[in-house]
This record gives structure tokens, sequence and C-alpha cells, in this order.
């Protein structure tokens, strides 16, 4: 039977003797809770960590194009998409996709994370040539002025091979590197660093009644395989960020299970992007309505993602996310 192991975080600027640092970053742990499958999780000294586990656990996080993980980082959400489900349209002109660009890396954003792809519940696949049209001459504009890294977020090879060309660091992939064949194989020859997301089911169907046998553990199993795939092609587990997949396929509850065991994650020994900014939970539990407005909570949950030691988060806004983290660092000493 397989056991887990979830860390058990803090981040107080005082820490007994023994305790033991999360991937080189701002938390640390004493204590995990193993668990397994159809029983109760238990309490044990992190003492009792296999070594496997401890190295892994423990193990600072490599630089992924150009980003140290000793501190949380903020990914820039740019779609030029006509129907993205929380900006669609306002930045499909590539004129306006560059000026948002810009005001996103003003505002503190430290990686661009563009889409030619919704990927909403129910949207339908965009064909090939049109979303390299819409995000490879965005990506090439973007280059031509800035140093920040860009990702490409998309499911094909041929995107993310033009993508790359035009400049992108890093590809991005909410199917897990399952869509695409020639994806994961093509990132391992060109030497690129990849996000793995779980998701359940395709955007046009994913919504419709997901069912886990238990969600965090499922979810993890799932990207230990997806890890271990990509090493298969040649992209290393130090090359790679994995995502757990907040509103894909998932009901709130399967959303707030996974929340609350963010820190399980680090087990699989790399840095966790987490993106929930703006998604339905955050405005059916805040009791706000669409877009902009579910900022305040898209902050509240990215700020307890950090107190579960996410190292990237995925966001629509860049200052309101960068202001809380400054604020968050200092009212709890990390500086």
């Amino acid at each position: 039977m397989s056991v887990y192991y979830r860390p058990i975080l803090r981040h107080d600027p005082i820490r007994p003797e023994g305790a033991l640092t999360l991937g080189g970053g701002w938390c640390w742990f004493d204590s995990v809770e193993l668990l397994e499958r159809g029983g109760p999780g238990r309490v044990v000294p992190a003492s009792e960590l296999p070594e496997e586990m401890r190295a892994r656990l423990c193990a600072p996080r490599p630089e992924i194009a150009g980003l140290g993980f000793d501190a949380p980082r903020l990914m820039g959400i740019l779609n030029v998409t006509p129907d993205s489900f929380s900006d669609g349209g306002l930045h499909f002109d590539p004129s306006d996709a560059l000026a948002h660009a810009r005001r996103m890396r003003d505002e503190g954003a430290e990686i661009i994370d563009i889409g030619g792809e919704s990927t909403r519940p129910g949207a339908s696949e965009v064909p090939v040539a049109e979303e390299i049209q819409r995000t490879a001459p965005v990506i090439e504009a973007i280059r031509a002025e800035m140093d920040l890294p860009i990702s490409i977020d998309t499911r094909k090879a041929p995107v993310a091979e033009a993508a790359h060309a035009a400049g992108a660091d890093l590809v991005n992939d909410v199917a897990g590197f399952t869509f695409d064949p020639a994806l994961a194989p093509y990132c391992g020859a060109a030497g690129l660093p990849v996000c793995v997301m779980h998701a359940q089911g395709t955007p046009d169907i994913m919504q419709k009644d997901p069912r886990y046998d238990d969600v965090a553990l499922d979810v993890y199993d799932y990207l230990a395989e997806r890890i271990a795939a990509l090493e298969a092609v040649g992209v290393p587990r130090a090359a790679i960020l994995t995502d757990p997949g907040i509103g894909f396929g998932k009901t709130q509850a399967h959303n707030l299970t996974l929340l609350r065991n963010l820190s399980l994650f680090h087990g699989l020994g790399c840095a966790i992007l987490l993106g929930v900014s703006r998604k339905r939970f955050i405005g059916e539990i805040g009791g706000t309505g669409e877009g902009a407005e579910r900022m305040p909570g898209s902050v509240a949950v990215a700020l307890a993602g950090v107190a579960q030691g996410v190292q990237v988060l995925r966001v629509h806004d860049v200052g309101a996310h960068r202001a809380a983290l400054a604020l968050w660092r200092a009212s709890t000493g990390m500086g």
C-alpha cells in the first residue's frame, strides 16, 4: 500500500531545533501527516521520514526559466483569446496584449503566461494554426522589448514549437502532456522546462460530474505518473513545475480539499504552481460577482497557498498580489 507524506508547515521565525526547511524556501516543519488510502492520517515526527522523501521535501528547488524559488513568484496571465472565462477579448488585439504585458511587468510579474486557447469549462478546441497566429506574434513582441521569462500555455506541440521560436522559455500544459503525444518529447529534445497540471477530462466536459476516490491522493498519483513520463523523454524533474489544477474537473469540495492539502504535493520534489485567480468557487464562497470582483478572494487563497510553501502564483491581478505578498512577508517576519 502506498504511503504519502504531507509536511505540516510553519513559517514562524522561531523554530525548534531539528526542524527541516522545505525546498530551500520560507517554510519549515518538524512533523508530517502520514496518509494511506482508506484510512485516517496520523501525525509522526519529521525524523521518521524515509530518506528519499526527506530529500524530496528538503532539497532546494533549482531555478526554472530564470526563476529562483527562495521566495514566492508571480506569473501574470495574458490570454490572447476572445472567450477566456475572466478576461476574454480584453487583450485579443496584439497591441493590447503587449500593453498589458508591460503593465504586469511594472506591477511585479516575474514571468508572463500567454495562452491562445480558452480552457474555461465548456470551451471548444482551437485549431493549431489559429492558436499559433494568436500567440507567436505576441510572444515575439514581448521578447523584443522585455527580458522577463515567457510561458506558453498550450496543449499542442506545434504551438509550443512556434512559441519557443518566438522566444518562449517554458511550456505550461493544462492537459498534463496527455493531449498531444508529441509535446513532451518536443520539450525534452528542446531542453524546455515545463509545468504539468492535473485535469479530469477536457475543458468541454470536465465539469460534468467529476469524481475521485480521494482527490488529493488521486491528483498526487497522476502528477507522479506524469513526472515519470516526462523524465522518460528527457525532461528532468529539476525542470518541472507541478499544478494540482484547481477548477479543472473538480467540484467546490474537491477544490477546497486540494487547497487544504497543498503541502502534500511538495513530496513530488518539484516547485508548485497554484492557479486560483478569479475562479468560480472564489465568487461562490466569497459572495462576489465575476472577473475583477473576485480579486480579493483570489488574493486570500493565494496567500493561503504561500503559507503552504507554494512557489509560483498564476494571477490576473499582479499588483494586488504583489502588495499582498509584501505585507504578508512583513507581518510574518519574512522580510
